[in-house]
């Protein structure tokens, strides 16, 4: 029997989900108690995630995202004033406040470094501060909070994603060209630095896609990706070939992020016309479709997934 939809995501006839938990069903659930002021749930999920980063940070975010979050997050922890997981979400929570502009930058800033001294190794609360940096800070704001996430966890897959938007959407002079863009530079080193067989090998992927998205807001590049060189030069088969090969190694190892990759991989391979691969990819990631990078620059995700999915696997594909 199929399970009901997770509390405030519906599955449309085709089982396209765009839910951020992705394949998480502990998190869905917990998220579902928790949006309903039950956060014993969540007070639960988070201490059995551990010091397991790359999953504690996914499970926050999603968690802190919720419109309710700082307000049962605030009840959780008035209840247990110690507690490095009441205030890692809290902090995380006025994040998304304060980029919605429902709350101060500044506020925010103070829960999450009250967050990161109550848990000096967690590098989830400076995961919080780039993502409000990204949207209130300064260049160096930015670097700082990545410095702080790399130091605690050097292969941190959320934080590397994160600072590749930041770099793509800094401008560059017109002379260096955007096939020189300082977001390769960054993509292939951390990539590069990775340990053998890390996801972060999708990052060059991820900064191409990026770029794309920052440059045709600016006008630089179509509204069309299909009708975007920026897909089809060798800065982007140069990204695929190492990530697709990555994928193809790949052993169903734990990635709580791993749905996002994938989407990512099959975008590029579907507008680099490389139907095997893409065919390969859809069938693997069924219904866990993801908004990024299938929304770029301006798109409706939903719209965009199924119409490449149909372009490749057919016509009423599943």
């Amino acid at each position: 029997m199929t399970p009901p939809p997770p509390f405030g995501f519906s599955r449309s006839r085709d089982e396209l989900r765009f839910d951020p938990a992705l394949d998480d069903e502990p998190l869905a659930t917990a998220r579902a108690a928790f949006a309903q002021g039950r956060w014993s749930a969540a007070r639960t999920l988070l201490a059995e995630t551990g010091d397991a980063w790359d999953r504690r940070g996914h499970r926050l975010v999603v968690l802190g995202e919720g419109r309710a979050s700082s307000t049962w997050a605030r009840e959780w922890q008035l209840t247990e004033p110690d507690s490095p997981d009441a205030a890692a979400l809290l902090g995380c929570s006025l994040v998304f406040r304060a980029v919605a502009g429902k709350e101060k930058p500044e506020s925010a800033r103070e829960a999450c470094l009250a967050a990161a001294a109550l848990a000096p190794a967690d590098p989830t609360p400076w995961l919080c501060l780039l993502i409000l940096a990204r949207h209130t800070g300064t260049d160096d704001d930015r670097m700082r909070a990545f410095d702080q996430v790399r130091g605690r966890h050097r292969d941190h897959h959320h934080g590397h994603q994160l600072m590749a938007a930041c770099l793509a959407e800094r401008p560059q002079a017109p002379a260096d060209g955007s096939q020189f863009h300082e977001v390769y530079e960054f993509a292939e080193w951390a990539a590069g630095d990775a340990p053998q067989g890390s996801p972060l090998a999708v990052l060059p992927v991820v900064a191409h896609a990026e770029l794309y998205r920052a440059l045709a807001a600016a006008g630089a590049e179509p509204a069309d990706p299909a009708e975007s060189e920026h897909w089809r030069g060798w800065r982007a088969r140069q990204a695929l070939k190492r990530a697709f090969d990555w994928w193809l190694e790949w052993d169903d190892r734990d990635h709580p992020r791993l749905y996002l990759d994938l989407n990512f991989l099959v975008h590029a391979q579907y507008l680099q016309g490389r139907t095997a691969e893409a065919a390969a990819l859809f069938n693997r990631i069924g219904g866990y479709a993801t908004r990024i990078p299938w929304a770029y620059p301006d798109r409706d995700p939903k719209k965009a997934f199924r119409a490449a999915r149909e372009a490749v696997l057919g016509p009423g594909s599943p």
